[in-house]
């Protein structure tokens, strides 16, 4: 990344600098929120309620690739995927924690669009960020955010509780973002081709945005609670249906069943899929970072959500935690396997 000359230098503004250029663009909104950004610990006040937490990583060139991901977008995203993660608790997201390790080719402007785009994300679900940390970094830019959040005494939702002959249940469309991800990775190598050619995304606007711009899925569980549902089991998709369903049956020590023709695939998506000569139904399984929720509910819960929106019953739960399996339209039962997103595996495009 070239420097612009009308642009700000980091060096020139600091650490404690840059913490304070943060700090100025974030205004408190929780009442748990003591003290935020500015002394040497945020002070979080939860009264009667259980504390949430979550952290998760975003590394260049591992998770994101800013020859095609937009600062802003990136610094949404950053927010988003960790908000999820409370929300797939049950819990109420209410204050994040944003480290950065960053490079002398960024300048202030580039980290400005960034926390714009984590800014954003606070305002729309509500949430403070208190704290953090900044640093330098040789080999790329680093996201590292943690979550916090609370849930009533003893309504968190764990993994773990998934109960036999519960229905699988996911919020919205599966496949979209993987699909998005194999439209900008095209664009990338026409490129690098000819640094002249426009990138073509006006037919694949809604698969490039489940990908750059995804969301956490608090008005699914409000929708929930709305229609009197509790689930008894959850975790959100960001690896991909096959490897949370096979997280969710660990966890509960049960079984699972998944039928390929209860699948929910966007019509653009399908599209995408025919386009790059794609199995849709396997995208679905693997694709990942949907950031949708895979929940379990008691089959007397069904009609209570029949015809709705949001929801999709996709299998169902079984007693034998050796019956882990994939029912395709024709009829064939084929093991699930976990073949989405493995962060350790020797090359992570596999």
């Amino acid at each position: 990344m070239s420097q612009d000359a009308s642009l700000t230098s980091l060096g020139d503004l600091g650490e404690f600098g840059l913490i304070e250029h943060i700090r100025t663009q974030f205004e408190l909104q929780q009442a748990s929120s003591v003290l935020g950004i500015g002394d040497d610990a945020a002070l979080l006040d939860f009264n009667e309620k259980q504390c949430l937490l979550s952290t998760d990583m975003l590394v260049e060139g591992v998770h994101f690739d800013l020859s095609y991901t937009p600062l802003t977008h990136l610094g949404y995203k950053a927010a988003v995927v960790n908000i999820s993660d409370i929300v797939a608790m049950g819990g109420t997201p209410t204050q994040l924690l944003l480290s950065l390790a960053v490079s002398n080719r960024f300048s202030k402007e580039a980290v400005d669009a960034l926390i714009a785009g984590f800014r954003q994300a606070c305002s729309f679900y509500e949430v403070d960020l208190v704290g953090g940390d900044t640093t330098s970094s040789n080999r790329g830019l680093v996201l590292s955010v943690t979550a916090i959040g609370e849930v009533e005494q003893g309504k968190h939702i764990s993994r773990s509780g998934a109960q036999d002959n519960d229905l699988l249940v996911v919020t919205g469309d599966l496949g979209g973002a993987f699909l998005g991800l194999q439209v900008l990775e095209r664009e990338k190598a026409v490129f690098l081709e000819n640094p002249n050619a426009q990138p073509q995304l006006d037919d694949y606007q809604y698969v490039v945005g489940r990908l750059l711009k995804p969301e956490a899925r608090k008005d699914a569980i409000e929708a929930l609670a709305d229609l009197g549902i509790t689930p008894t089991a959850m975790i959100d998709i960001s690896d991909g249906l096959s490897s949370e369903a096979l997280h969710l049956a660990n966890a509960s020590k049960k079984g699972v069943r998944l039928y390929e023709d209860k699948l929910p695939i966007a019509d653009e998506t399908f599209k995408a899929c025919e386009e790059f000569r794609l199995n849709a139904p396997t995208v679905a399984l693997n694709g990942g970072e949907d950031y949708e929720l895979l929940f379990s509910i008691p089959l007397s819960d069904h009609a209570k959500f029949e015809g709705h929106p949001f929801f999709r019953v996709v299998g169902h739960v079984t007693p034998d935690e050796k019956d882990r399996c994939f029912v395709t339209n024709q009829g064939q039962e084929l093991p699930l396997k976990a073949q989405g997103w493995n962060a350790l595996s020797n090359n992570p495009e596999d």
